[in-house]
C-alpha cells in the first residue's frame, strides 16, 4: 500500500507535523463515510455522491484558479481523467451501495484489498517486478481478503463481491494514475476526477433503474431525486466539505514528512471506521473480519517495508510518490519536491507493489 521516498534530513522534525496531518485525514474521511451510510436512509447514492462531488469543485476550482501553474482547468489530458472518473463513480457507487448492509469495518476492510490488487495490475500492465518477498506478502494479504468475505460461511452474501469489486476498479484508476505521472499536479487530477465523476453519476443511476428495479431493502439505489428541505444543506454541505477536507490533510502530510515514515498511519482508518461504527450503530466485526483485517494490514505494511528496503539498496535519488487508498478519495497523492511547497507538486508518480 505504501510507496515510499528516501530519506531527508529535513523532513524527520517535521514528522510529527506529517502524522497529526495524515491522522486528521483518516478522521476526516471516516466522518465521511458514516455520514454518507446514515444517509442513505434518505438519499439515493446517485444524489449523495453528485452532492459531494459538487461541493469538492467548488472548492477545488477557485483553489486551482487561484494557484495558477502547474495546475490547469483545461488539459490535453482529459480522456485519461475520463478513464479514471469513470472507474471512480462506478466502483464507490458499489462501495456504498453496499453500506445498509454491511457493517462499515467489513466493507472498508474488503476495499483494504485495494492495494494488494494494485501490486497485480502493475505487474502484469506496467511489468513491474514482484520477487519472491512481495508474491509471499500478497499470498497473505490474499487469504485475508477470503477470511473477511468468508464465502464459505452460512452468513456469506453475494454484497460482500461489491467492496471488492470497488477495490478493483480504484487498483486500476491508480494504474492510470501512473499513465498520467508528472504530467499533471494533484489539484488538475482530483479537479477532473472529481468533475467527470458528477457529470457522469446522475446519468449513471437513471441508466442503472431504467436496466434494474431495485427491490425491497434496496430503496438507495432507486431513481428518485427528493427535494432536500434547507434544514439537509448543511448536512449535505458537510459531506463534501470532509471529504475534500481529508484530501487537504493527506496532502499536507505528504509535503512535510517522509513517506516511509508516515506510509502505515493510512491503516489507521479501518480502526477509526470500527469504533465509530460502534459509537453509533452498536456494530461489532465478526472475528472472521478482524482476523482478515490483520491480515491485510500485515501483508500492506509488509509490501511497504519492502518498498523501503528495495529503494535504500539500490540507493535510487528518484522521489517516488505514495498512493493513499482511502475510502471515497479520488485523488492519488505523493510527495512534494520540496518541504516548502504547501500545495501538491508536480509529480504524481507512484510505484505500487
Amino acid at each position: 500500500m505504501s510507496l515510499l521516498a528516501p530519506d531527508s534530513p529535513s523532513m524527520p522534525s517535521r514528522a510529527w507535523h506529517g502524522i497529526l496531518c495524515v491522522e486528521l485525514g483518516m478522521l476526516f474521511f471516516v466522518a465521511q463515510d458514516a455520514m454518507m451510510k446514515e444517509m442513505l436512509n434518505s438519499y439515493s447514492i446517485w444524489m449523495l455522491i453528485f452532492v459531494r462531488a459538487l461541493v469538492s469543485v467548488c472548492i477545488l476550482t477557485p483553489l486551482v484558479v487561484l494557484l495558477g501553474r502547474p495546475h490547469r482547468l483545461l488539459t490535453p489530458l482529459w480522456p485519461l481523467h475520463l478513464a479514471r472518473a469513470a472507474l471512480f463513480t462506478i466502483g464507490f457507487s458499489m462501495f456504498y451501495a453496499a453500506f445498509p448492509f454491511m457493517g462499515l469495518a467489513e466493507v472498508t476492510t474488503i476495499f483494504f484489498s485495494a492495494p494488494l490488487i494494485t501490486a497485480i495490475m502493475a505487474a502484469l500492465w506496467l511489468r513491474e517486478t514482484i520477487g519472491p518477498h512481495r508474491i509471499g506478502a500478497l499470498a497473505v494479504g490474499f487469504a485475508g481478503i477470503l477470511i473477511a468475505m468468508n464465502p464459505a460461511g452460512d452468513n456469506f452474501s453475494w454484497i460482500a463481491i461489491l467492496p471488492l469489486s470497488c477495490a478493483v476498479a480504484y487498483a486500476a484508476s491508480q494504474i492510470i494514475a501512473r499513465k498520467i505521472g508528472d504530467r499533471e499536479s494533484t489539484l488538475t487530477v482530483g479537479l477532473h476526477t472529481l468533475a467527470f465523476s458528477g457529470l457522469m453519476i446522475m446519468p449513471m443511476g437513471w441508466a442503472f433503474n431504467r436496466i434494474v428495479t431495485p427491490g425491497p431493502g434496496f430503496d438507495h439505489l432507486g431513481w428518485s431525486l427528493p427535494f432536500a428541505p434547507l434544514t439537509d444543506w448543511p448536512a449535505l454541505a458537510l459531506l463534501g466539505f470532509l471529504g475534500m477536507g481529508g484530501y487537504l490533510f493527506l496532502s499536507r502530510a505528504y509535503q512535510v514528512a517522509n513517506a516511509s515514515l508516515i506510509a502505515p498511519f493510512d491503516y489507521s482508518y479501518l480502526p477509526f471506521a470500527a469504533l465509530l461504527a460502534y459509537a453509533l450503530w452498536s456494530e461489532v466485526p465478526p472475528a472472521n473480519t478482524l482476523l482478515g483485517m490483520a491480515l491485510i494490514v500485515g501483508s500492506g505494511l509488509y509490501l511497504g517495508y519492502r518498498e523501503l528496503h528495495t529503494y535504500r539498496t539500490e540507493q535510487d535519488p528518484a522521489i517516488v510518490g505514495k498512493g493513499v487508498f482511502t475510502p471515497g478519495s479520488p485523488l492519488p497523492q505523493q510527495v512534494p519536491d520540496s518541504e516548502d511547497e504547501w500545495w501538491p507538486p508536480r509529480d504524481d508518480r507512484y510505484s505500487p507493489g
